[in-house]
């Protein structure tokens, strides 16, 4: 896991990577969106962007897609400046935003076809591109619907689908999965796949852990406008130097484990007899705690090793826990012991 990419180059650029953004800040009045974000992303790959509300994720996403022009710092795709050349990065890159950006009052073939156009292509290359991406979005059957019949998920769908009529080489998707039901949630991680596949370099900013563990190749963890670390999900986890142990015994024994296992590591306790352990060796933990046990005649119902997960690193470098509805919010003092 590293804090901040390494560049390797003078002005802070990489030459293998795609999307290259180095020191960017972003202000708003007294709010600092962006507070020197960078991050590089090869091409082919799925970079996950893991931040709370107000983190500066949709802002990095802005800038990269040349919607807002930053303060100080640099943004390129495929080596080329946003703010220097940003009708050349519009050509390259697809945008599907928090809101699915779609008229209502259109069908989805006429949605789609209209993006199309506004790509440069012909009317027949348009309608042409327009059934491809509907057809791989199995949105064929409604396409000719008005989009003010459509579900929350086939929506999304179809922005996903605008966004990627004129064939771009970088896609934004901007918490694509946000407020839509768990099914078509799933749908959208297997399209996201499907680019990877096809050589598409996707950029994904996310509150939701599961998805940024599922999907991306490397995570960044944006927090005040920052990113502050960043890695694979496995290289994430394993910064956390401690792993959990998971002990549950019957309530007569409890005073008993409780007794056996406090020489052994610091431990916290739960309802229903569950008392877990923060480790570093995991494994030789376990293998004390058993012993421990069996040496006192305390039969576990429950003994296994936890390693952190994306909940436990969010928590650790932001203070910030989340909810099962992938919300984030600051952690009290409480919350911390």
């Amino acid at each position: 896991m590293v804090n901040e990419p390494d560049t390797g180059q003078p002005d802070g650029s990489r030459v293998d990577a795609i999307v290259e953004v180095v020191d960017v800040h972003k202000s708003f009045g007294d709010v600092n969106a962006l507070a020197g974000a960078s991050l590089s992303i090869p091409a082919g790959t799925v970079y996950g962007l893991l931040g709370a509300n107000g983190a500066g994720k949709t802002t990095l996403i802005n800038v990269l897609s040349t919607l807002l022009i930053p303060d100080r710092g640099t943004a390129k795709i495929r080596g080329v400046d946003v703010t220097v050349d940003p009708g050349t990065v519009r050509r390259s890159i697809g945008l599907a935003g928090q809101f699915a950006a779609v008229d209502e009052y259109l069908t989805g073939h006429e949605n789609v076809e209209m993006i199309g156009r506004l790509y440069g292509l012909s009317l027949r290359d348009a309608r042409r591109r327009a059934k491809e991406v509907l057809d791989r979005f199995n949105l064929v059957d409604a396409s000719n619907r008005k989009v003010s019949t459509y579900s929350g998920g086939m929506r999304r769908r179809l922005d996903l689908a605008a966004s990627l009529v004129g064939r771009p080489e970088v896609l934004f998707l901007d918490e694509p999965t946000t407020g839509i039901d768990p099914a078509s949630r799933l749908d959208i991680w297997e399209l996201v796949r499907d680019l990877i596949g096809a050589g598409t370099t996707v950029l994904l900013t996310t509150q939701y852990l599961e998805e940024a563990d599922q999907l991306a190749d490397r995570i960044g963890v944006i927090d005040h406008g920052k990113v502050i670390s960043e890695g694979t999900a496995d290289e994430l986890k394993d910064s956390l130097s401690a792993n959990t142990v998971r002990l549950r015994v019957n309530d007569d024994e409890l005073d008993a484990a409780r007794r056996a296992i406090a020489p052994i590591a610091d431990y916290r306790e739960h309802p229903g007899g569950l008392l877990e352990l923060r480790a570093v060796n995991g494994n030789q933990t376990v293998v004390d705690v058993l012993r421990s046990l069996d040496r006192d005649g305390i039969e576990p119902i429950e003994l296994a090793l936890e390693r952190p997960n994306l909940d436990d690193v969010f928590l650790a470098l932001t203070g910030r826990s989340t909810d099962g509805n992938g919300n984030s919010a600051r952690a009290t003092d409480e919350d911390n012991r």
